[in-house]
């Protein structure tokens, strides 16, 4: 029997309705709705009334739609449906929002946080489908992950499970999620752009130019571009690299020793290069993990691509039923 299922992505620019069909153990998106982010009660209007949009168009009652799914950053409470306060949505304090919904809609809703939404996403439908033990990784703007432990998302006491990225690594390093040396500091979008200016310091100091960065540009150099020159053959730009996917080996490693995972998939930057970052990340997770943890445990790219927030969303959904 085919189910209905309504997604609701929630971003600190801009969010989505979607509406997808489960059939069998596969999940077809049908339709989607895009929409900014602009005030709390503009952006919640905003979401009802897609979400009525979209029932309206494909027939869709409480009768026939089995649940609704939100995906959105944290922190916020899953058991009772709380957005509280994330950094990226400011405003949003203590927004009841499963309730909201289930009020409007009379559909049966829950909350999880991206990183925890997007796990279940790809061991439902991406890469880790068919484990039973899997951890995601984001590995884009930010760190953080989502664990799958005996067949079930684990989220911890009160949501604050998997955030790997303030495991600090080093003493010394580049700062993320508050803290100086942080796996999200050497391991992330924002973090790989930190690397990448203090080496370039460090050359334009010592009288040597960067090709790639030419003078002026070195503030607002992107990981983007630090990607295309080392895929280009620039040793420094592959040194820069060479020294996140070390970190990376390094954390991974840990987490591979701590919970035993037979999967272990990471998103965003990984996907995009990955054969610039797996050599030296496999050689230190092999260097510093336990031996039958690390054989047990495969390390794949994300699958879901672009589409990952639809099928995140609509994973929350699924989770439910």
């Amino acid at each position: 029997m085919n189910k209905n299922m309504i997604g609701v992505d929630i971003g600190g620019t801009k969010c989505a309705v979607s509406y997808g069909i489960m059939i069998n153990n596969n999940l077809k998106i049908i339709d989607k709705q895009r929409f900014a982010t602009t005030t709390v009660r503009e952006t919640i209007e905003n979401i009802l009334s897609g979400i009525n949009k979209i029932m309206k168009k494909h027939d869709l009652t409480s009768s026939n739609t089995e649940s609704v799914g939100i995906s959105c950053g944290g922190p916020l409470d899953s058991i009772k449906g709380i957005i509280m306060s994330p950094p990226n949505l400011p405003g949003w304090n203590k927004i009841p929002i499963v309730k909201t919904i289930e009020e409007k809609t009379g559909i049966k809703t829950a909350i999880q946080n991206d990183a925890n939404a997007c796990a279940l996403a790809e061991w439902k439908f991406g890469a880790g489908k068919g484990t039973q033990n899997m951890v995601f990784l984001t590995f884009g703007t930010g760190l953080g992950s989502g664990l799958i432990l005996n067949g079930k998302l684990y989220s911890g006491t009160n949501d604050n499970a998997g955030e790997i990225g303030h495991i600090r690594l080093s003493e010394f390093g580049p700062v993320g999620y508050g803290k100086a040396g942080s796996f999200e500091g050497f391991v992330s979008g924002g973090g790989i752009a930190q690397l990448a200016k203090m080496k370039i310091r460090e050359k334009l100091q010592m009288g040597e130019s960067v090709e790639w960065c030419p003078e002026g540009k070195m503030e607002s150099i992107t990981t983007k571009e630090v990607a295309e020159a080392a895929n280009l053959g620039d040793k420094f730009a592959k040194s820069i690299f060479d020294l996140s996917s070390s970190y990376l080996g390094k954390g991974l490693a840990m987490i591979i020793d701590i919970l035993n995972p037979e999967m272990i998939v990471i998103g965003s930057i990984y996907t995009r290069n990955e054969k610039l970052i797996r050599p030296i990340m496999i050689k230190t997770i092999e260097k510093e993990a336990l031996l039958l943890a690390r054989n047990v445990c495969t390390i794949k790219p994300a699958e879901l691509g672009e589409q990952i927030g639809d099928y995140a969303a609509l994973s929350v959904a699924v989770n439910i039923i």
